[in-house]
C-alpha cells in the first residue's frame, strides 16, 4: 500500500520505497544487481529495464521480456550484470507492461568526468504523472480503445498533494511536498528525469534560470532557459545559482502538459529553502514562469549542441521510413501501427535467444514487427506521426542523432551535420490534427552493437548473427525461460495490451 499524495492504493514496491532506491555508479563499475520477484495480488512475472544503458557487452541484461530475456517468474530471482558504460543521470524501471507506474521504477547515477562546475550536487529529481487506480486496470480498460487515461496527480520525487474532497478513495490530506535546500551564491546541480507513464512535463523554478549542461546521457555545451520539457524518460542535468537571500524560499513547479498529455491534476509543486528559512515557511513567490505551448517538442534542435563532436556519416547504410499510427486491427481493437504493423510480444520465447540459436526466421512474422537491417553499419529512420498524440520514441542499445524535427513533410536539411543532437529518447509532436497532417522526426544510429534492440514501441534488429553467435550468452537467461514456462504451465498470464 502507498499513498505519496494522501490517497492510498495498492502498489509494486522495490524494498519497499517509492521511489526505489537510487542506484549509483562510477564510469566503468560494474553493477551487480539480484532481482527477487515477490509480487503477489495477483502474481506478475516482471523484468527490469536499465534506461540508457547501452549494454555493449552484455545486450542479454536489457531487462526486455520476449525480447532478452523471458520474464522473472513469480517466487524467482535473477541477477543483472553490467557495466556503466555511459555516465550522467537516467533511471530503472519495469519493462513488464505498464508495471513501472505503480511504482516499480528508480534513479539511476553514474558519476564521470567533469565537464561543468558546480558546487552542489542536489540529486535526482524524479516528474512522474500519477494513478490512483491501479496499472492492470488502466490497461484492461482502456487496451483496444481510442480513448487516453486521464492521470489524477503529478508528483515531484513522489510527493504531492491532493483534494482529497475529489475522490472516494480513502484519502488523508496535506500528504505533504518534496523539499530540497538552496545555498545563495552557490550553484546546484538538480538531475531531472521524467519517469511518468504518460505525461509531458514542463519543468520550472520561480525566479530562477536554469543552465542546461547534459540530455540523457550526452553531455551539452551549456545554454540557459527558464523551463525544461521532458517528454517519458527523457532526462536533463541542469544548474541553478542561488539568486536568493539565504531566508528565501521558493516554488520548484511540474506541469503535465495541457496540450500534449491527459491529466485531471497537471500541476506538482516541491519547495527550495535557502540555507537560512524556515523550513516551513510557504514560499511567497505566486506567480510561475510564463511559458507558451505552442509544440510537443524538446527545445530547438540548434541550441542543443553535443560538447564531444560527433558528425554523421557522410550517407546511411540504409534509410527506412517509419509511420506511427493509430488503426482498428483484424479484431476491431484499435492498436498502435508502426508501418501499419503492431508488435506482440511472446513471453515464452525472447528473439535474442532464438538469434543465438539460429533462429531469424520470426522477421517474417508479423506479430514481432522485427526489422531485418542486416550488415548496414548505420541507420536513418524518418518517423511520421500521423496522430494527435505526441511520442518520446525510445531506442535501446543505443545513442542517436536527431536530424531534423518538424511538421509536414522533412526536406532533406539536417541541423548541424557536423554535429547533431544526440540523445536515446526524443520527441515526436503531433501530427493530425495540424495542417500539414503529419509530424516528422528524423534520427540516425551506428549499428555497432549486435543484438535485438526495442524501438518503443517497434522492435528494431541489427540482424548480424554471425556476430550474435559468436557472443557467449549466460546460461541464467535460459534458466529465465525455464521458470517462466514452469509457472505459465499452471497459471493463467493476462497479457493484455502488447506486453513491452
Amino acid at each position: 500500500m502507498l499513498a505519496p499524495d494522501g490517497v492510498q492504493k495498492n502498489g509494486i514496491l522495490i524494498n519497499g520505497q517509492f521511489p526505489g532506491p537510487t542506484i549509483e555508479a562510477n564510469w566503468g563499475d560494474t553493477f551487480q544487481i539480484t532481482v527477487t520477484n515477490n509480487i503477489t495480488g495477483p502474481e506478475e512475472g516482471t523484468a527490469l529495464h536499465w534506461h540508457g544503458i547501452l549494454q555493449k557487452e552484455t545486450p542479454w541484461f536489457d531487462g526486455i521480456p520476449s525480447v532478452s530475456q523471458c520474464p522473472i517468474a513469480p517466487g524467482s530471482t535473477f541477477t543483472y550484470t553490467f557495466r556503466a558504460d555511459s555516465y550522467g543521470t537516467s533511471w530503472y524501471h519495469s519493462h513488464y507492461s505498464a508495471q513501472y507506474a505503480d511504482g516499480l521504477l528508480g534513479a539511476m547515477i553514474i558519476h564521470g568526468p567533469a565537464h561543468a562546475q558546480y558546487d552542489h550536487d542536489l540529486g535526482p529529481i524524479m516528474l512522474s504523472d500519477h494513478n490512483h487506480e491501479q496499472y492492470f486496470k488502466i490497461v484492461e480498460q482502456f487496451t483496444g480503445s481510442e480513448l487516453v487515461p486521464n492521470s489524477t496527480n503529478n508528483l515531484i520525487n513522489g510527493k504531492m498533494n491532493y483534494d482529497c474532497a475529489l475522490t472516494n478513495l480513502t484519502c488523508n490530506p496535506n500528504a505533504g511536498l518534496s523539499m530540497f535546500k538552496f545555498e545563495s551564491g552557490k550553484v546546484h546541480r538538480l538531475r531531472l528525469i521524467n519517469s511518468g507513464a504518460e505525461g509531458l512535463q514542463r519543468f520550472t523554478i520561480d525566479n530562477h534560470t536554469m543552465t542546461v549542461i547534459a540530455n540523457d546521457f550526452v553531455p551539452i555545451e551549456p545554454y540557459e532557459t527558464n523551463i525544461i520539457t521532458l517528454g517519458v524518460g527523457q532526462r536533463s542535468d541542469v544548474l541553478v545559482k542561488g539568486t536568493g537571500k539565504p531566508t528565501d524560499s521558493f516554488w520548484m513547479r511540474s506541469d503535465i502538459s495541457e496540450r500534449c498529455s491527459h491529466s485531471d491534476q497537471r500541476h506538482a509543486l516541491a519547495v527550495i529553502h535557502y540555507e537560512d528559512a524556515h523550513t516551513r515557511a510557504v514560499p511567497k513567490t505566486s506567480h510561475p514562469t510564463y511559458y507558451n505551448e505552442t509544440n510537443c517538442s524538446n527545445d530547438p534542435l540548434n541550441v542543443t549542441k553535443p560538447l564531444f563532436k560527433m558528425p554523421l556519416p557522410p550517407t546511411p547504410s540504409f534509410t527506412e521510413t517509419i509511420d506511427i499510427d493509430f488503426q482498428a486491427n483484424a479484431t476491431g481493437a484499435k492498436v498502435w501501427l508502426m508501418n501499419n504493423q503492431s508488435f506482440r510480444a511472446n513471453y515464452d520465447h525472447p528473439l535474442l535467444l532464438l538469434a543465438k540459436l539460429g533462429n531469424t526466421s520470426y522477421p517474417d512474422d508479423p506479430q514481432w514487427n522485427v526489422y531485418n537491417f542486416g550488415k548496414n553499419t548505420s541507420i536513418r529512420l524518418i518517423l511520421r506521426g500521423l496522430t494527435p498524440l505526441a511520442h518520446p520514441m525510445h531506442l535501446h542499445g543505443h545513442n542517436f542523432w536527431v536530424l531534423a524535427e518538424g511538421l509536414g513533410q522533412w526536406d532533406g536539411v539536417v541541423t548541424r551535420p557536423e554535429n547533431p543532437q544526440r540523445r536515446d529518447t526524443q520527441l515526436t509532436d503531433w501530427g493530425y490534427p495540424y495542417d500539414a497532417g503529419m509530424s516528422y522526426t528524423v534520427i540516425e544510429f551506428m549499428a555497432d552493437n549486435p543484438g535485438v534492440w526495442p524501438f518503443h514501441c517497434h522492435v528494431a534488429w541489427h540482424e548480424r548473427p554471425d556476430l550474435i553467435k559468436q557472443r557467449e550468452i549466460p546460461s541464467i537467461m535460459a534458466q529465465t525461460c525455464r521458470d517462466w514456462w514452469n509457472y505459465s504451465a499452471h497459471n493463467v498470464v493476462n497479457e493484455i495490451d502488447s506486453g513491452l
